[in-house]
């Protein structure tokens, strides 16, 4: 055992018995943020309030029942009552628009909700300033992507908007040029028929509806009530029918002089652990210093599929929303970027540079994009990871679904780390935790457990996994849970052999294969430390 990780041990051990006595570190106390999520899954609701664990910083929600469920929305008005009622007096508050104005990301997607109760939901945020004029108030919330949430028709997806296969259609139309290059119209009037235009108008009032609350929320920035805005475009290519809704809120809040305060990127569920950061890391007052380190040497123009700019412009603005500086020398934290199809010549290299920071104590977070390559591809480099020891001494990782969720979750858990050491209130075993869920999530679970489920269920005849339903939820989740729980503590003697599973909980938050919920607590294992 080395003397860099006999310390973290030490901390570790320290941080538990913190937890168990109840004791605090020194430092004075920060206020808890309050924070309302975007939807009750685990990288929405579960990981910004981990980051809250890893700072020594309490996350507020509002109870996990108003949040709705999948198909079954949130409750707005209901959490704008929790908000200015029993929520607790705050300095900071990130909170969604989505949800406050429609009850999550897949309610912003159909047009159930009338533009005139959205707009009185947002407008509903102007008299917080009045309760807290000093605080700090960051809203985010998305573009709607061009793809309405699709489900098969069983259960609650039967009556679902635009229930298979209408969404295919849907999609497919919304991803044609506007208008239409003239190879498309045969395609696009093709489509048109096959949606119906009832079907269509409805979705088209929807987009109509959330561009107008985007540029109410931008209104709101302008006279004060809010302070930072951040607006992600939810999955997209360079062109579609986003392309002129994003314009058109750029120039509207270009034209207001709102500089810095509201910005539009790529991304989505990343953006309220970007803020959480950013709450955290002022209330050290600290503003983090980021340098990037790419694994190929034009790594910065490297285009994720599902988002309309490179990841170089994407990491520069998700700097900037977690409250940091891209910067060149004298990092406070180093972002390491693995990309597909590296190669061995230039792992070794990148590898190597991870080592130097590491062995001279400075924080090191990995966003590993080789996912996008093949699972396999990532796997192996995971597995290098935990065999050369690099793993357990990262200050971050993250590796899921677009360049944007995995550069934000990364990001913002080095930033919740360095704040926990500037306040005195950082908790080592919170982030032990927090980086072996991620390994375990990201990596086990896509990489192995996911695809072993999906092909479990292509050989009962069920080809769409985004909706299950009765017993075959049931028999998938169990599935699930049994797959993964031996993944982990497999994980867990690679990772952190020091440490061992006090409790974990493992389902599929949402009845489908796309993700899974880890609830764990982790323990010294003492008896590891005496041998």
């Amino acid at each position: 055992m080395t003397l860099r990780e006999a310390v973290r041990i030490i901390a570790i051990v320290a941080s538990a018995c913190v937890t168990l006595c109840g004791a605090r570190p020194a430092g004075a106390a920060q206020p808890p943020i309050v924070y309302v999520p975007l939807d009750d899954r685990p990288v929405t609701q579960q990981l910004p309030e981990l980051l809250g664990e890893i700072a020594g910083r309490r996350v507020v929600e509002p109870p996990r029942a108003l949040l709705g469920h999948y198909l079954r929305f949130g409750d707005p008005d209901r959490i704008l009552r929790w908000l200015y009622g029993t929520a607790p007096r705050s300095n900071a508050y990130v909170l969604s628009s989505d949800m406050l104005a429609y009850g999550g990301l897949v309610a912003a997607r159909v047009p159930q909700t009338a533009y005139a109760d959205a707009l009185m939901r947002v407008r509903a945020l102007a008299p917080l300033r009045r309760r807290a004029p000093h605080a700090w108030i960051g809203v985010f919330g998305t573009i709607m992507r061009l793809a309405p949430t699709g489900v098969p028709p069983i259960g609650p997806g039967a009556s679902f908007f635009a229930a298979y296969p209408a969404w295919t259609y849907l999609q497919a139309y919304a991803n044609l040029h506007v208008p239409p290059l003239p190879s498309e119209e045969a395609r696009a009037q093709h489509l048109r028929a096959l949606i119906g235009e009832p079907l269509l108008n409805e979705y088209l009032a929807a987009r109509r509806r959330d561009y107008g609350i985007d540029r109410a929320l931008i209104d709101l920035v302008r006279k004060g009530s809010v302070d930072d805005l951040v607006l992600g475009q939810d999955d997209a290519k360079p062109y579609g029918m986003h392309v002129l809704e994003y314009q058109a809120l750029d120039a509207y809040a270009r034209a207001r002089g709102l500089g810095e305060r509201v910005a539009i990127e790529p991304g989505a569920d990343e953006l309220g652990m970007a803020f959480v950061a950013r709450a955290l890391a002022r209330g050290v007052h600290w503003h983090p210093r980021v340098a990037v380190v790419y694994s190929t040497p034009d790594g910065s123009a490297y285009q994720d599929p599902l988002e309309y700019a490179p990841i170089g412009t994407t990491i520069a603005r998700l700097i900037a929303r977690c409250g940091g500086r891209l910067v060149q020398s004298a990092p406070d934290v180093t972002l390491y970027v693995h990309l597909p199809a590296t190669g061995t010549a230039l792992d070794d290299a990148f590898i190597h540079a991870m080592h130097a920071a590491i062995a001279a104590h400075r924080p090191a977070a990995l966003a590993d994009l080789s996912f996008e390559g093949s699972y396999a591809e990532q796997g192996a480099f995971m597995q290098r990871l935990l065999h050369d020891g690099i793993a357990a001494k990262l200050d971050a990782y993250a590796a899921w679904n677009t360049d944007a969720n995995t550069v934000g979750t990364a990001l913002a858990e080095a930033i919740a780390a360095g704040s926990g050491r500037r306040s005195g209130h950082y908790d080592a075993l919170a982030h032990a935790t927090f980086t072996f869920m991620r390994f375990l999530d990201d990596g086990d679970f896509h990489i192995t457990v996911r695809p072993e489920l999906n092909a479990w269920l292509d050989a009962q005849g069920i080809a769409d996994h985004t909706l299950l339903v009765g017993t075959v939820a049931r028999a998938t989740a169990r599935r699930d849970r049994a797959l993964l729980w031996w993944q982990a503590s497999s994980l867990l003697r690679e990772l952190y052999p020091a440490l061992h599973i006090a409790a974990m909980r493992i389902r599929l938050p949402w009845n489908r294969t796309f993700e899974t919920r880890i609830d764990v607590r982790l323990a010294p294992d003492l008896s590891a430390l005496h041998g």
